[in-house]
């Protein structure tokens, strides 16, 4: 990896902290948070009105990633519960000095703050929801819209309850040149581990790194099966698309190493303080592709400060979709069996899951990921020769395969409910192309059993379980022709089982009264109301869609899509006797800035909801990264829609 001469900061010492801390799980008797070191730091968690707590090996476990990267997953049970919406002010002390955040990091506090601070509330009374967050797309980026929230609402009641991050968190499939370029310069920077690469063109990660198509040209190091052929021409029958199924997968992330550079270059400013990456040798062609991402690239950092103040001061729980891990992860059977049937193609969706584990996975839920930690610094501990055993990490990839807990319940009031999409799936027996099922029965029939008895519950899909129906109608049909890569055709209807049981648990008459879906993954942002016909006395379902944090849809595409959808799928329409939500009446809810008829929202940022006693949505509003004024989602009269 050649490079100009650095810059002087390249040059300076490491500063302890690369990224974080980051608020997690907060519940009254429970702290969760993670964060990143250049080296094992020596911390204590300093409480106002609790005092100092040591964080030693059983409050903080530390997992390296390299020579000058250690992960810190700190954990605190308090004695004495916090007390609730209530203003809590912390700081993470470093060393015998006890330097504080105001020291290591003061762009992580507000105005004249010398330490952080959150809130535990009692209630989920209102929330920020948010998915796919790209770097170099052109939109801004919807955390800062957080920012600015926390920025001017000082009182601890109006504080969101959490930031729910409901997939896409980071895009390992689909990464820009000058972000490739700079997690090379930040693996080579901390010392980041290298392993060994079975089955590829190239048999280790320096190779991988230094070879000439690992810029833009990534397709061309694919693994061959047995039978000479590709995995892209598995896929598409010889359409040239590469690494997986990505369209866009020049630069798609393949080691361990590159995926956590990835996390703590979108998550923190400091990592990119600590390098000064060059472009490499490009084609023209490519170099203006280059130069283009790097503009976008240099807008995101610039304001990464923010959003890391913003992950300072508000709990935030998350999920992976596809693109943590890889684009259409695991849509059907074929796709499972071709990707996980040779080492290399195992070993990428392998990398992103341990990264996955570690920076978002184990903060929702931490007491699940026990064993598999203790696995994973047995394969931290392998790498002090700078190489990871690749035993271990098949090992502990195949362990994380089979592992079945990173749904989790958050036990709040409404109850939030937080669904796995992707790794337990319905597969389809009669046509492995077939998209398989979001959810399969066992785990339908666990979700139910987690509902029960609520009055009101929140649950988080990645994918909308109503979604657009037009949109829905054109992925079935090329379903129906055996092309479901090519219009990505995820949604709950897609496969007729599960359909038809998640659509019976809210009509169960011991499940709740009124649920909340969030969901993302559309990169365009809706809310439904759904009503099942004829029943007067309920349930009550809203579908709230915001998508993206920072991606939108094409905006002439999605303009025809919401008018041929209003046109074709209206109350009246016959149309609607065709669908499998036809026991259901679909009520649309109005942007309030939209066009006369507009129904999809485009715009990239942050959804929020407020909430009711009854936890019924009572405002919806999504916050626009552009600067445009906040845009509220308004509720239609419900007589214009017949039962």
């Amino acid at each position: 990896m050649s490079e100009s001469l650095p810059s002087p900061d390249y040059l300076a010492i490491l500063p302890p902290v690369l990224a974080g801390p980051l608020l997690r799980r907060l519940e009254p008797s429970r702290l969760v948070m993670w964060l990143v070191g250049s080296r094992t730091l020596s911390l204590t968690l300093r409480l106002h009105g609790v005092g100092d707590i040591p964080l030693d090996g059983k409050t903080c476990t530390v997992i390296p990633a390299g020579k000058h990267a250690h992960i810190h997953l700190i954990d605190v049970v308090l004695e004495t519960p916090l007390p609730c919406d209530t203003l809590i002010e912390y700081d993470l002390m470093i060393g015998q000095g006890a330097t504080g955040i105001a020291d290591w990091a003061p762009h992580l506090l507000y105005g004249e703050a010398r330490c952080a601070n959150f809130v535990v509330r009692s209630r989920i009374d209102q929330l920020l929801h948010g998915s796919c967050r790209k770097p170099h797309h052109p939109a801004a980026d919807g955390l800062l819209c957080v920012d600015r929230l926390l920025a001017v609402e000082t009182s601890p009641s109006l504080r969101p309850a959490l930031l729910m991050m409901s997939g896409d968190q980071v895009y390992t499939d689909d990464v820009a040149g000058p972000m490739l370029r700079a997690i090379h310069t930040l693996i080579d920077r901390l010392g980041l581990f290298d392993e060994h690469l079975e089955g590829a063109v190239v048999s280790d990660s320096t190779k991988l790194y230094e070879h000439p198509a690992s810029y833009y040209h990534r397709a061309d190091l694919l693994p061959a099966l047995e039978s000479n052929e590709t995995l892209r021409e598995r896929f598409f029958g010889g359409t040239r698309k590469p690494i997986f199924t990505s369209s866009s997968a020049d630069n798609h992330l393949v080691t361990f190493a590159e995926v956590m550079a990835m996390y703590l270059l979108v998550w923190s400013p400091t990592p990119w303080a600590l390098i000064n990456p060059q472009p490499p040798a490009l084609t023209h062609e490519r170099r203006m592709r280059y130069t283009l991402e790097q503009t976008r690239i240099d807008t995101f950092k610039a304001g990464l400060g923010n959003v890391a103040r913003a992950l300072a001061h508000l709990p935030s729980l998350m999920i992976f979709d596809d693109h943590d891990i890889t684009d259409d992860w695991n849509l059907s059977a074929q796709w499972e069996e071709t990707a996980y049937g040779h080492p290399f193609s195992k070993r990428i969706i392998g990398n992103a899951l341990i990264a996955y584990m570690l920076c978002q996975g184990w903060g929702n839920n931490p007491d699940v990921f026990s064993a598999l930690l203790e696995k994973t610094r047995r394969l931290s501990a392998s790498g002090d020769n700078h190489y990871l055993d690749a035993q271990v990490q098949d090992n502990l990839i195949q362990e994380l395969l089979r592992f079945q807990n990173w749904h989790f319940v958050l036990p709040a009031t409404p109850a939030l409910v937080v669904i796995d999409t992707r790794t337990r799936r319905w597969r389809s027996e009669m046509a492995l192309k077939q998209p398989s099922g979001l959810l399969d029965w066992e785990a339908l029939s666990e979700l139910q059993q987690e509902l029960l008895d609520h009055p009101s519950a929140i649950i988080v899909s990645p994918a909308p379980i109503f979604g657009v129906k037009l949109i829905e109608t054109v992925q079935k049909i090329f379903s129906w022709c055996g092309y479901p890569l090519l219009v990505d055709a995820e949604n709950w209807m897609a496969h007729r089982g599960a359909a038809q049981v998640i659509l019976n648990i809210f009509r169960h008459s011991r499940t709740p009264g009124n649920y909340v879906v969030l969901s993302g993954d559309v990169h365009y942002s809706f809310v439904y109301e759904v009503l099942i016909r004829h029943r007067k006395a309920g349930p009550r379902i809203w579908q709230i869609t915001s998508s993206g944090i920072k991606n939108e849809f094409p905006k002439t595409l999605l303009e025809w899509f919401d008018r041929l959808n209003r046109w074709l799928y209206s109350p009246r329409s016959p149309l609607n006797w065709l669908t499998k939500r036809r026991r259901m009446r679909i009520v649309p809810y109005v942007p309030e800035h939209a066009e006369t008829g507009e129904r999809l929202w485009n715009s990239a940022g942050i959804g929020q909801v407020f909430f009711n006693e009854q936890g019924q949505p009572q405002e919806i509003i999504q916050h626009n990264s552009n600067g445009a004024p906040k845009t509220r989602m308004l509720a239609p009269d419900l007589t214009d829609y017949p039962d």
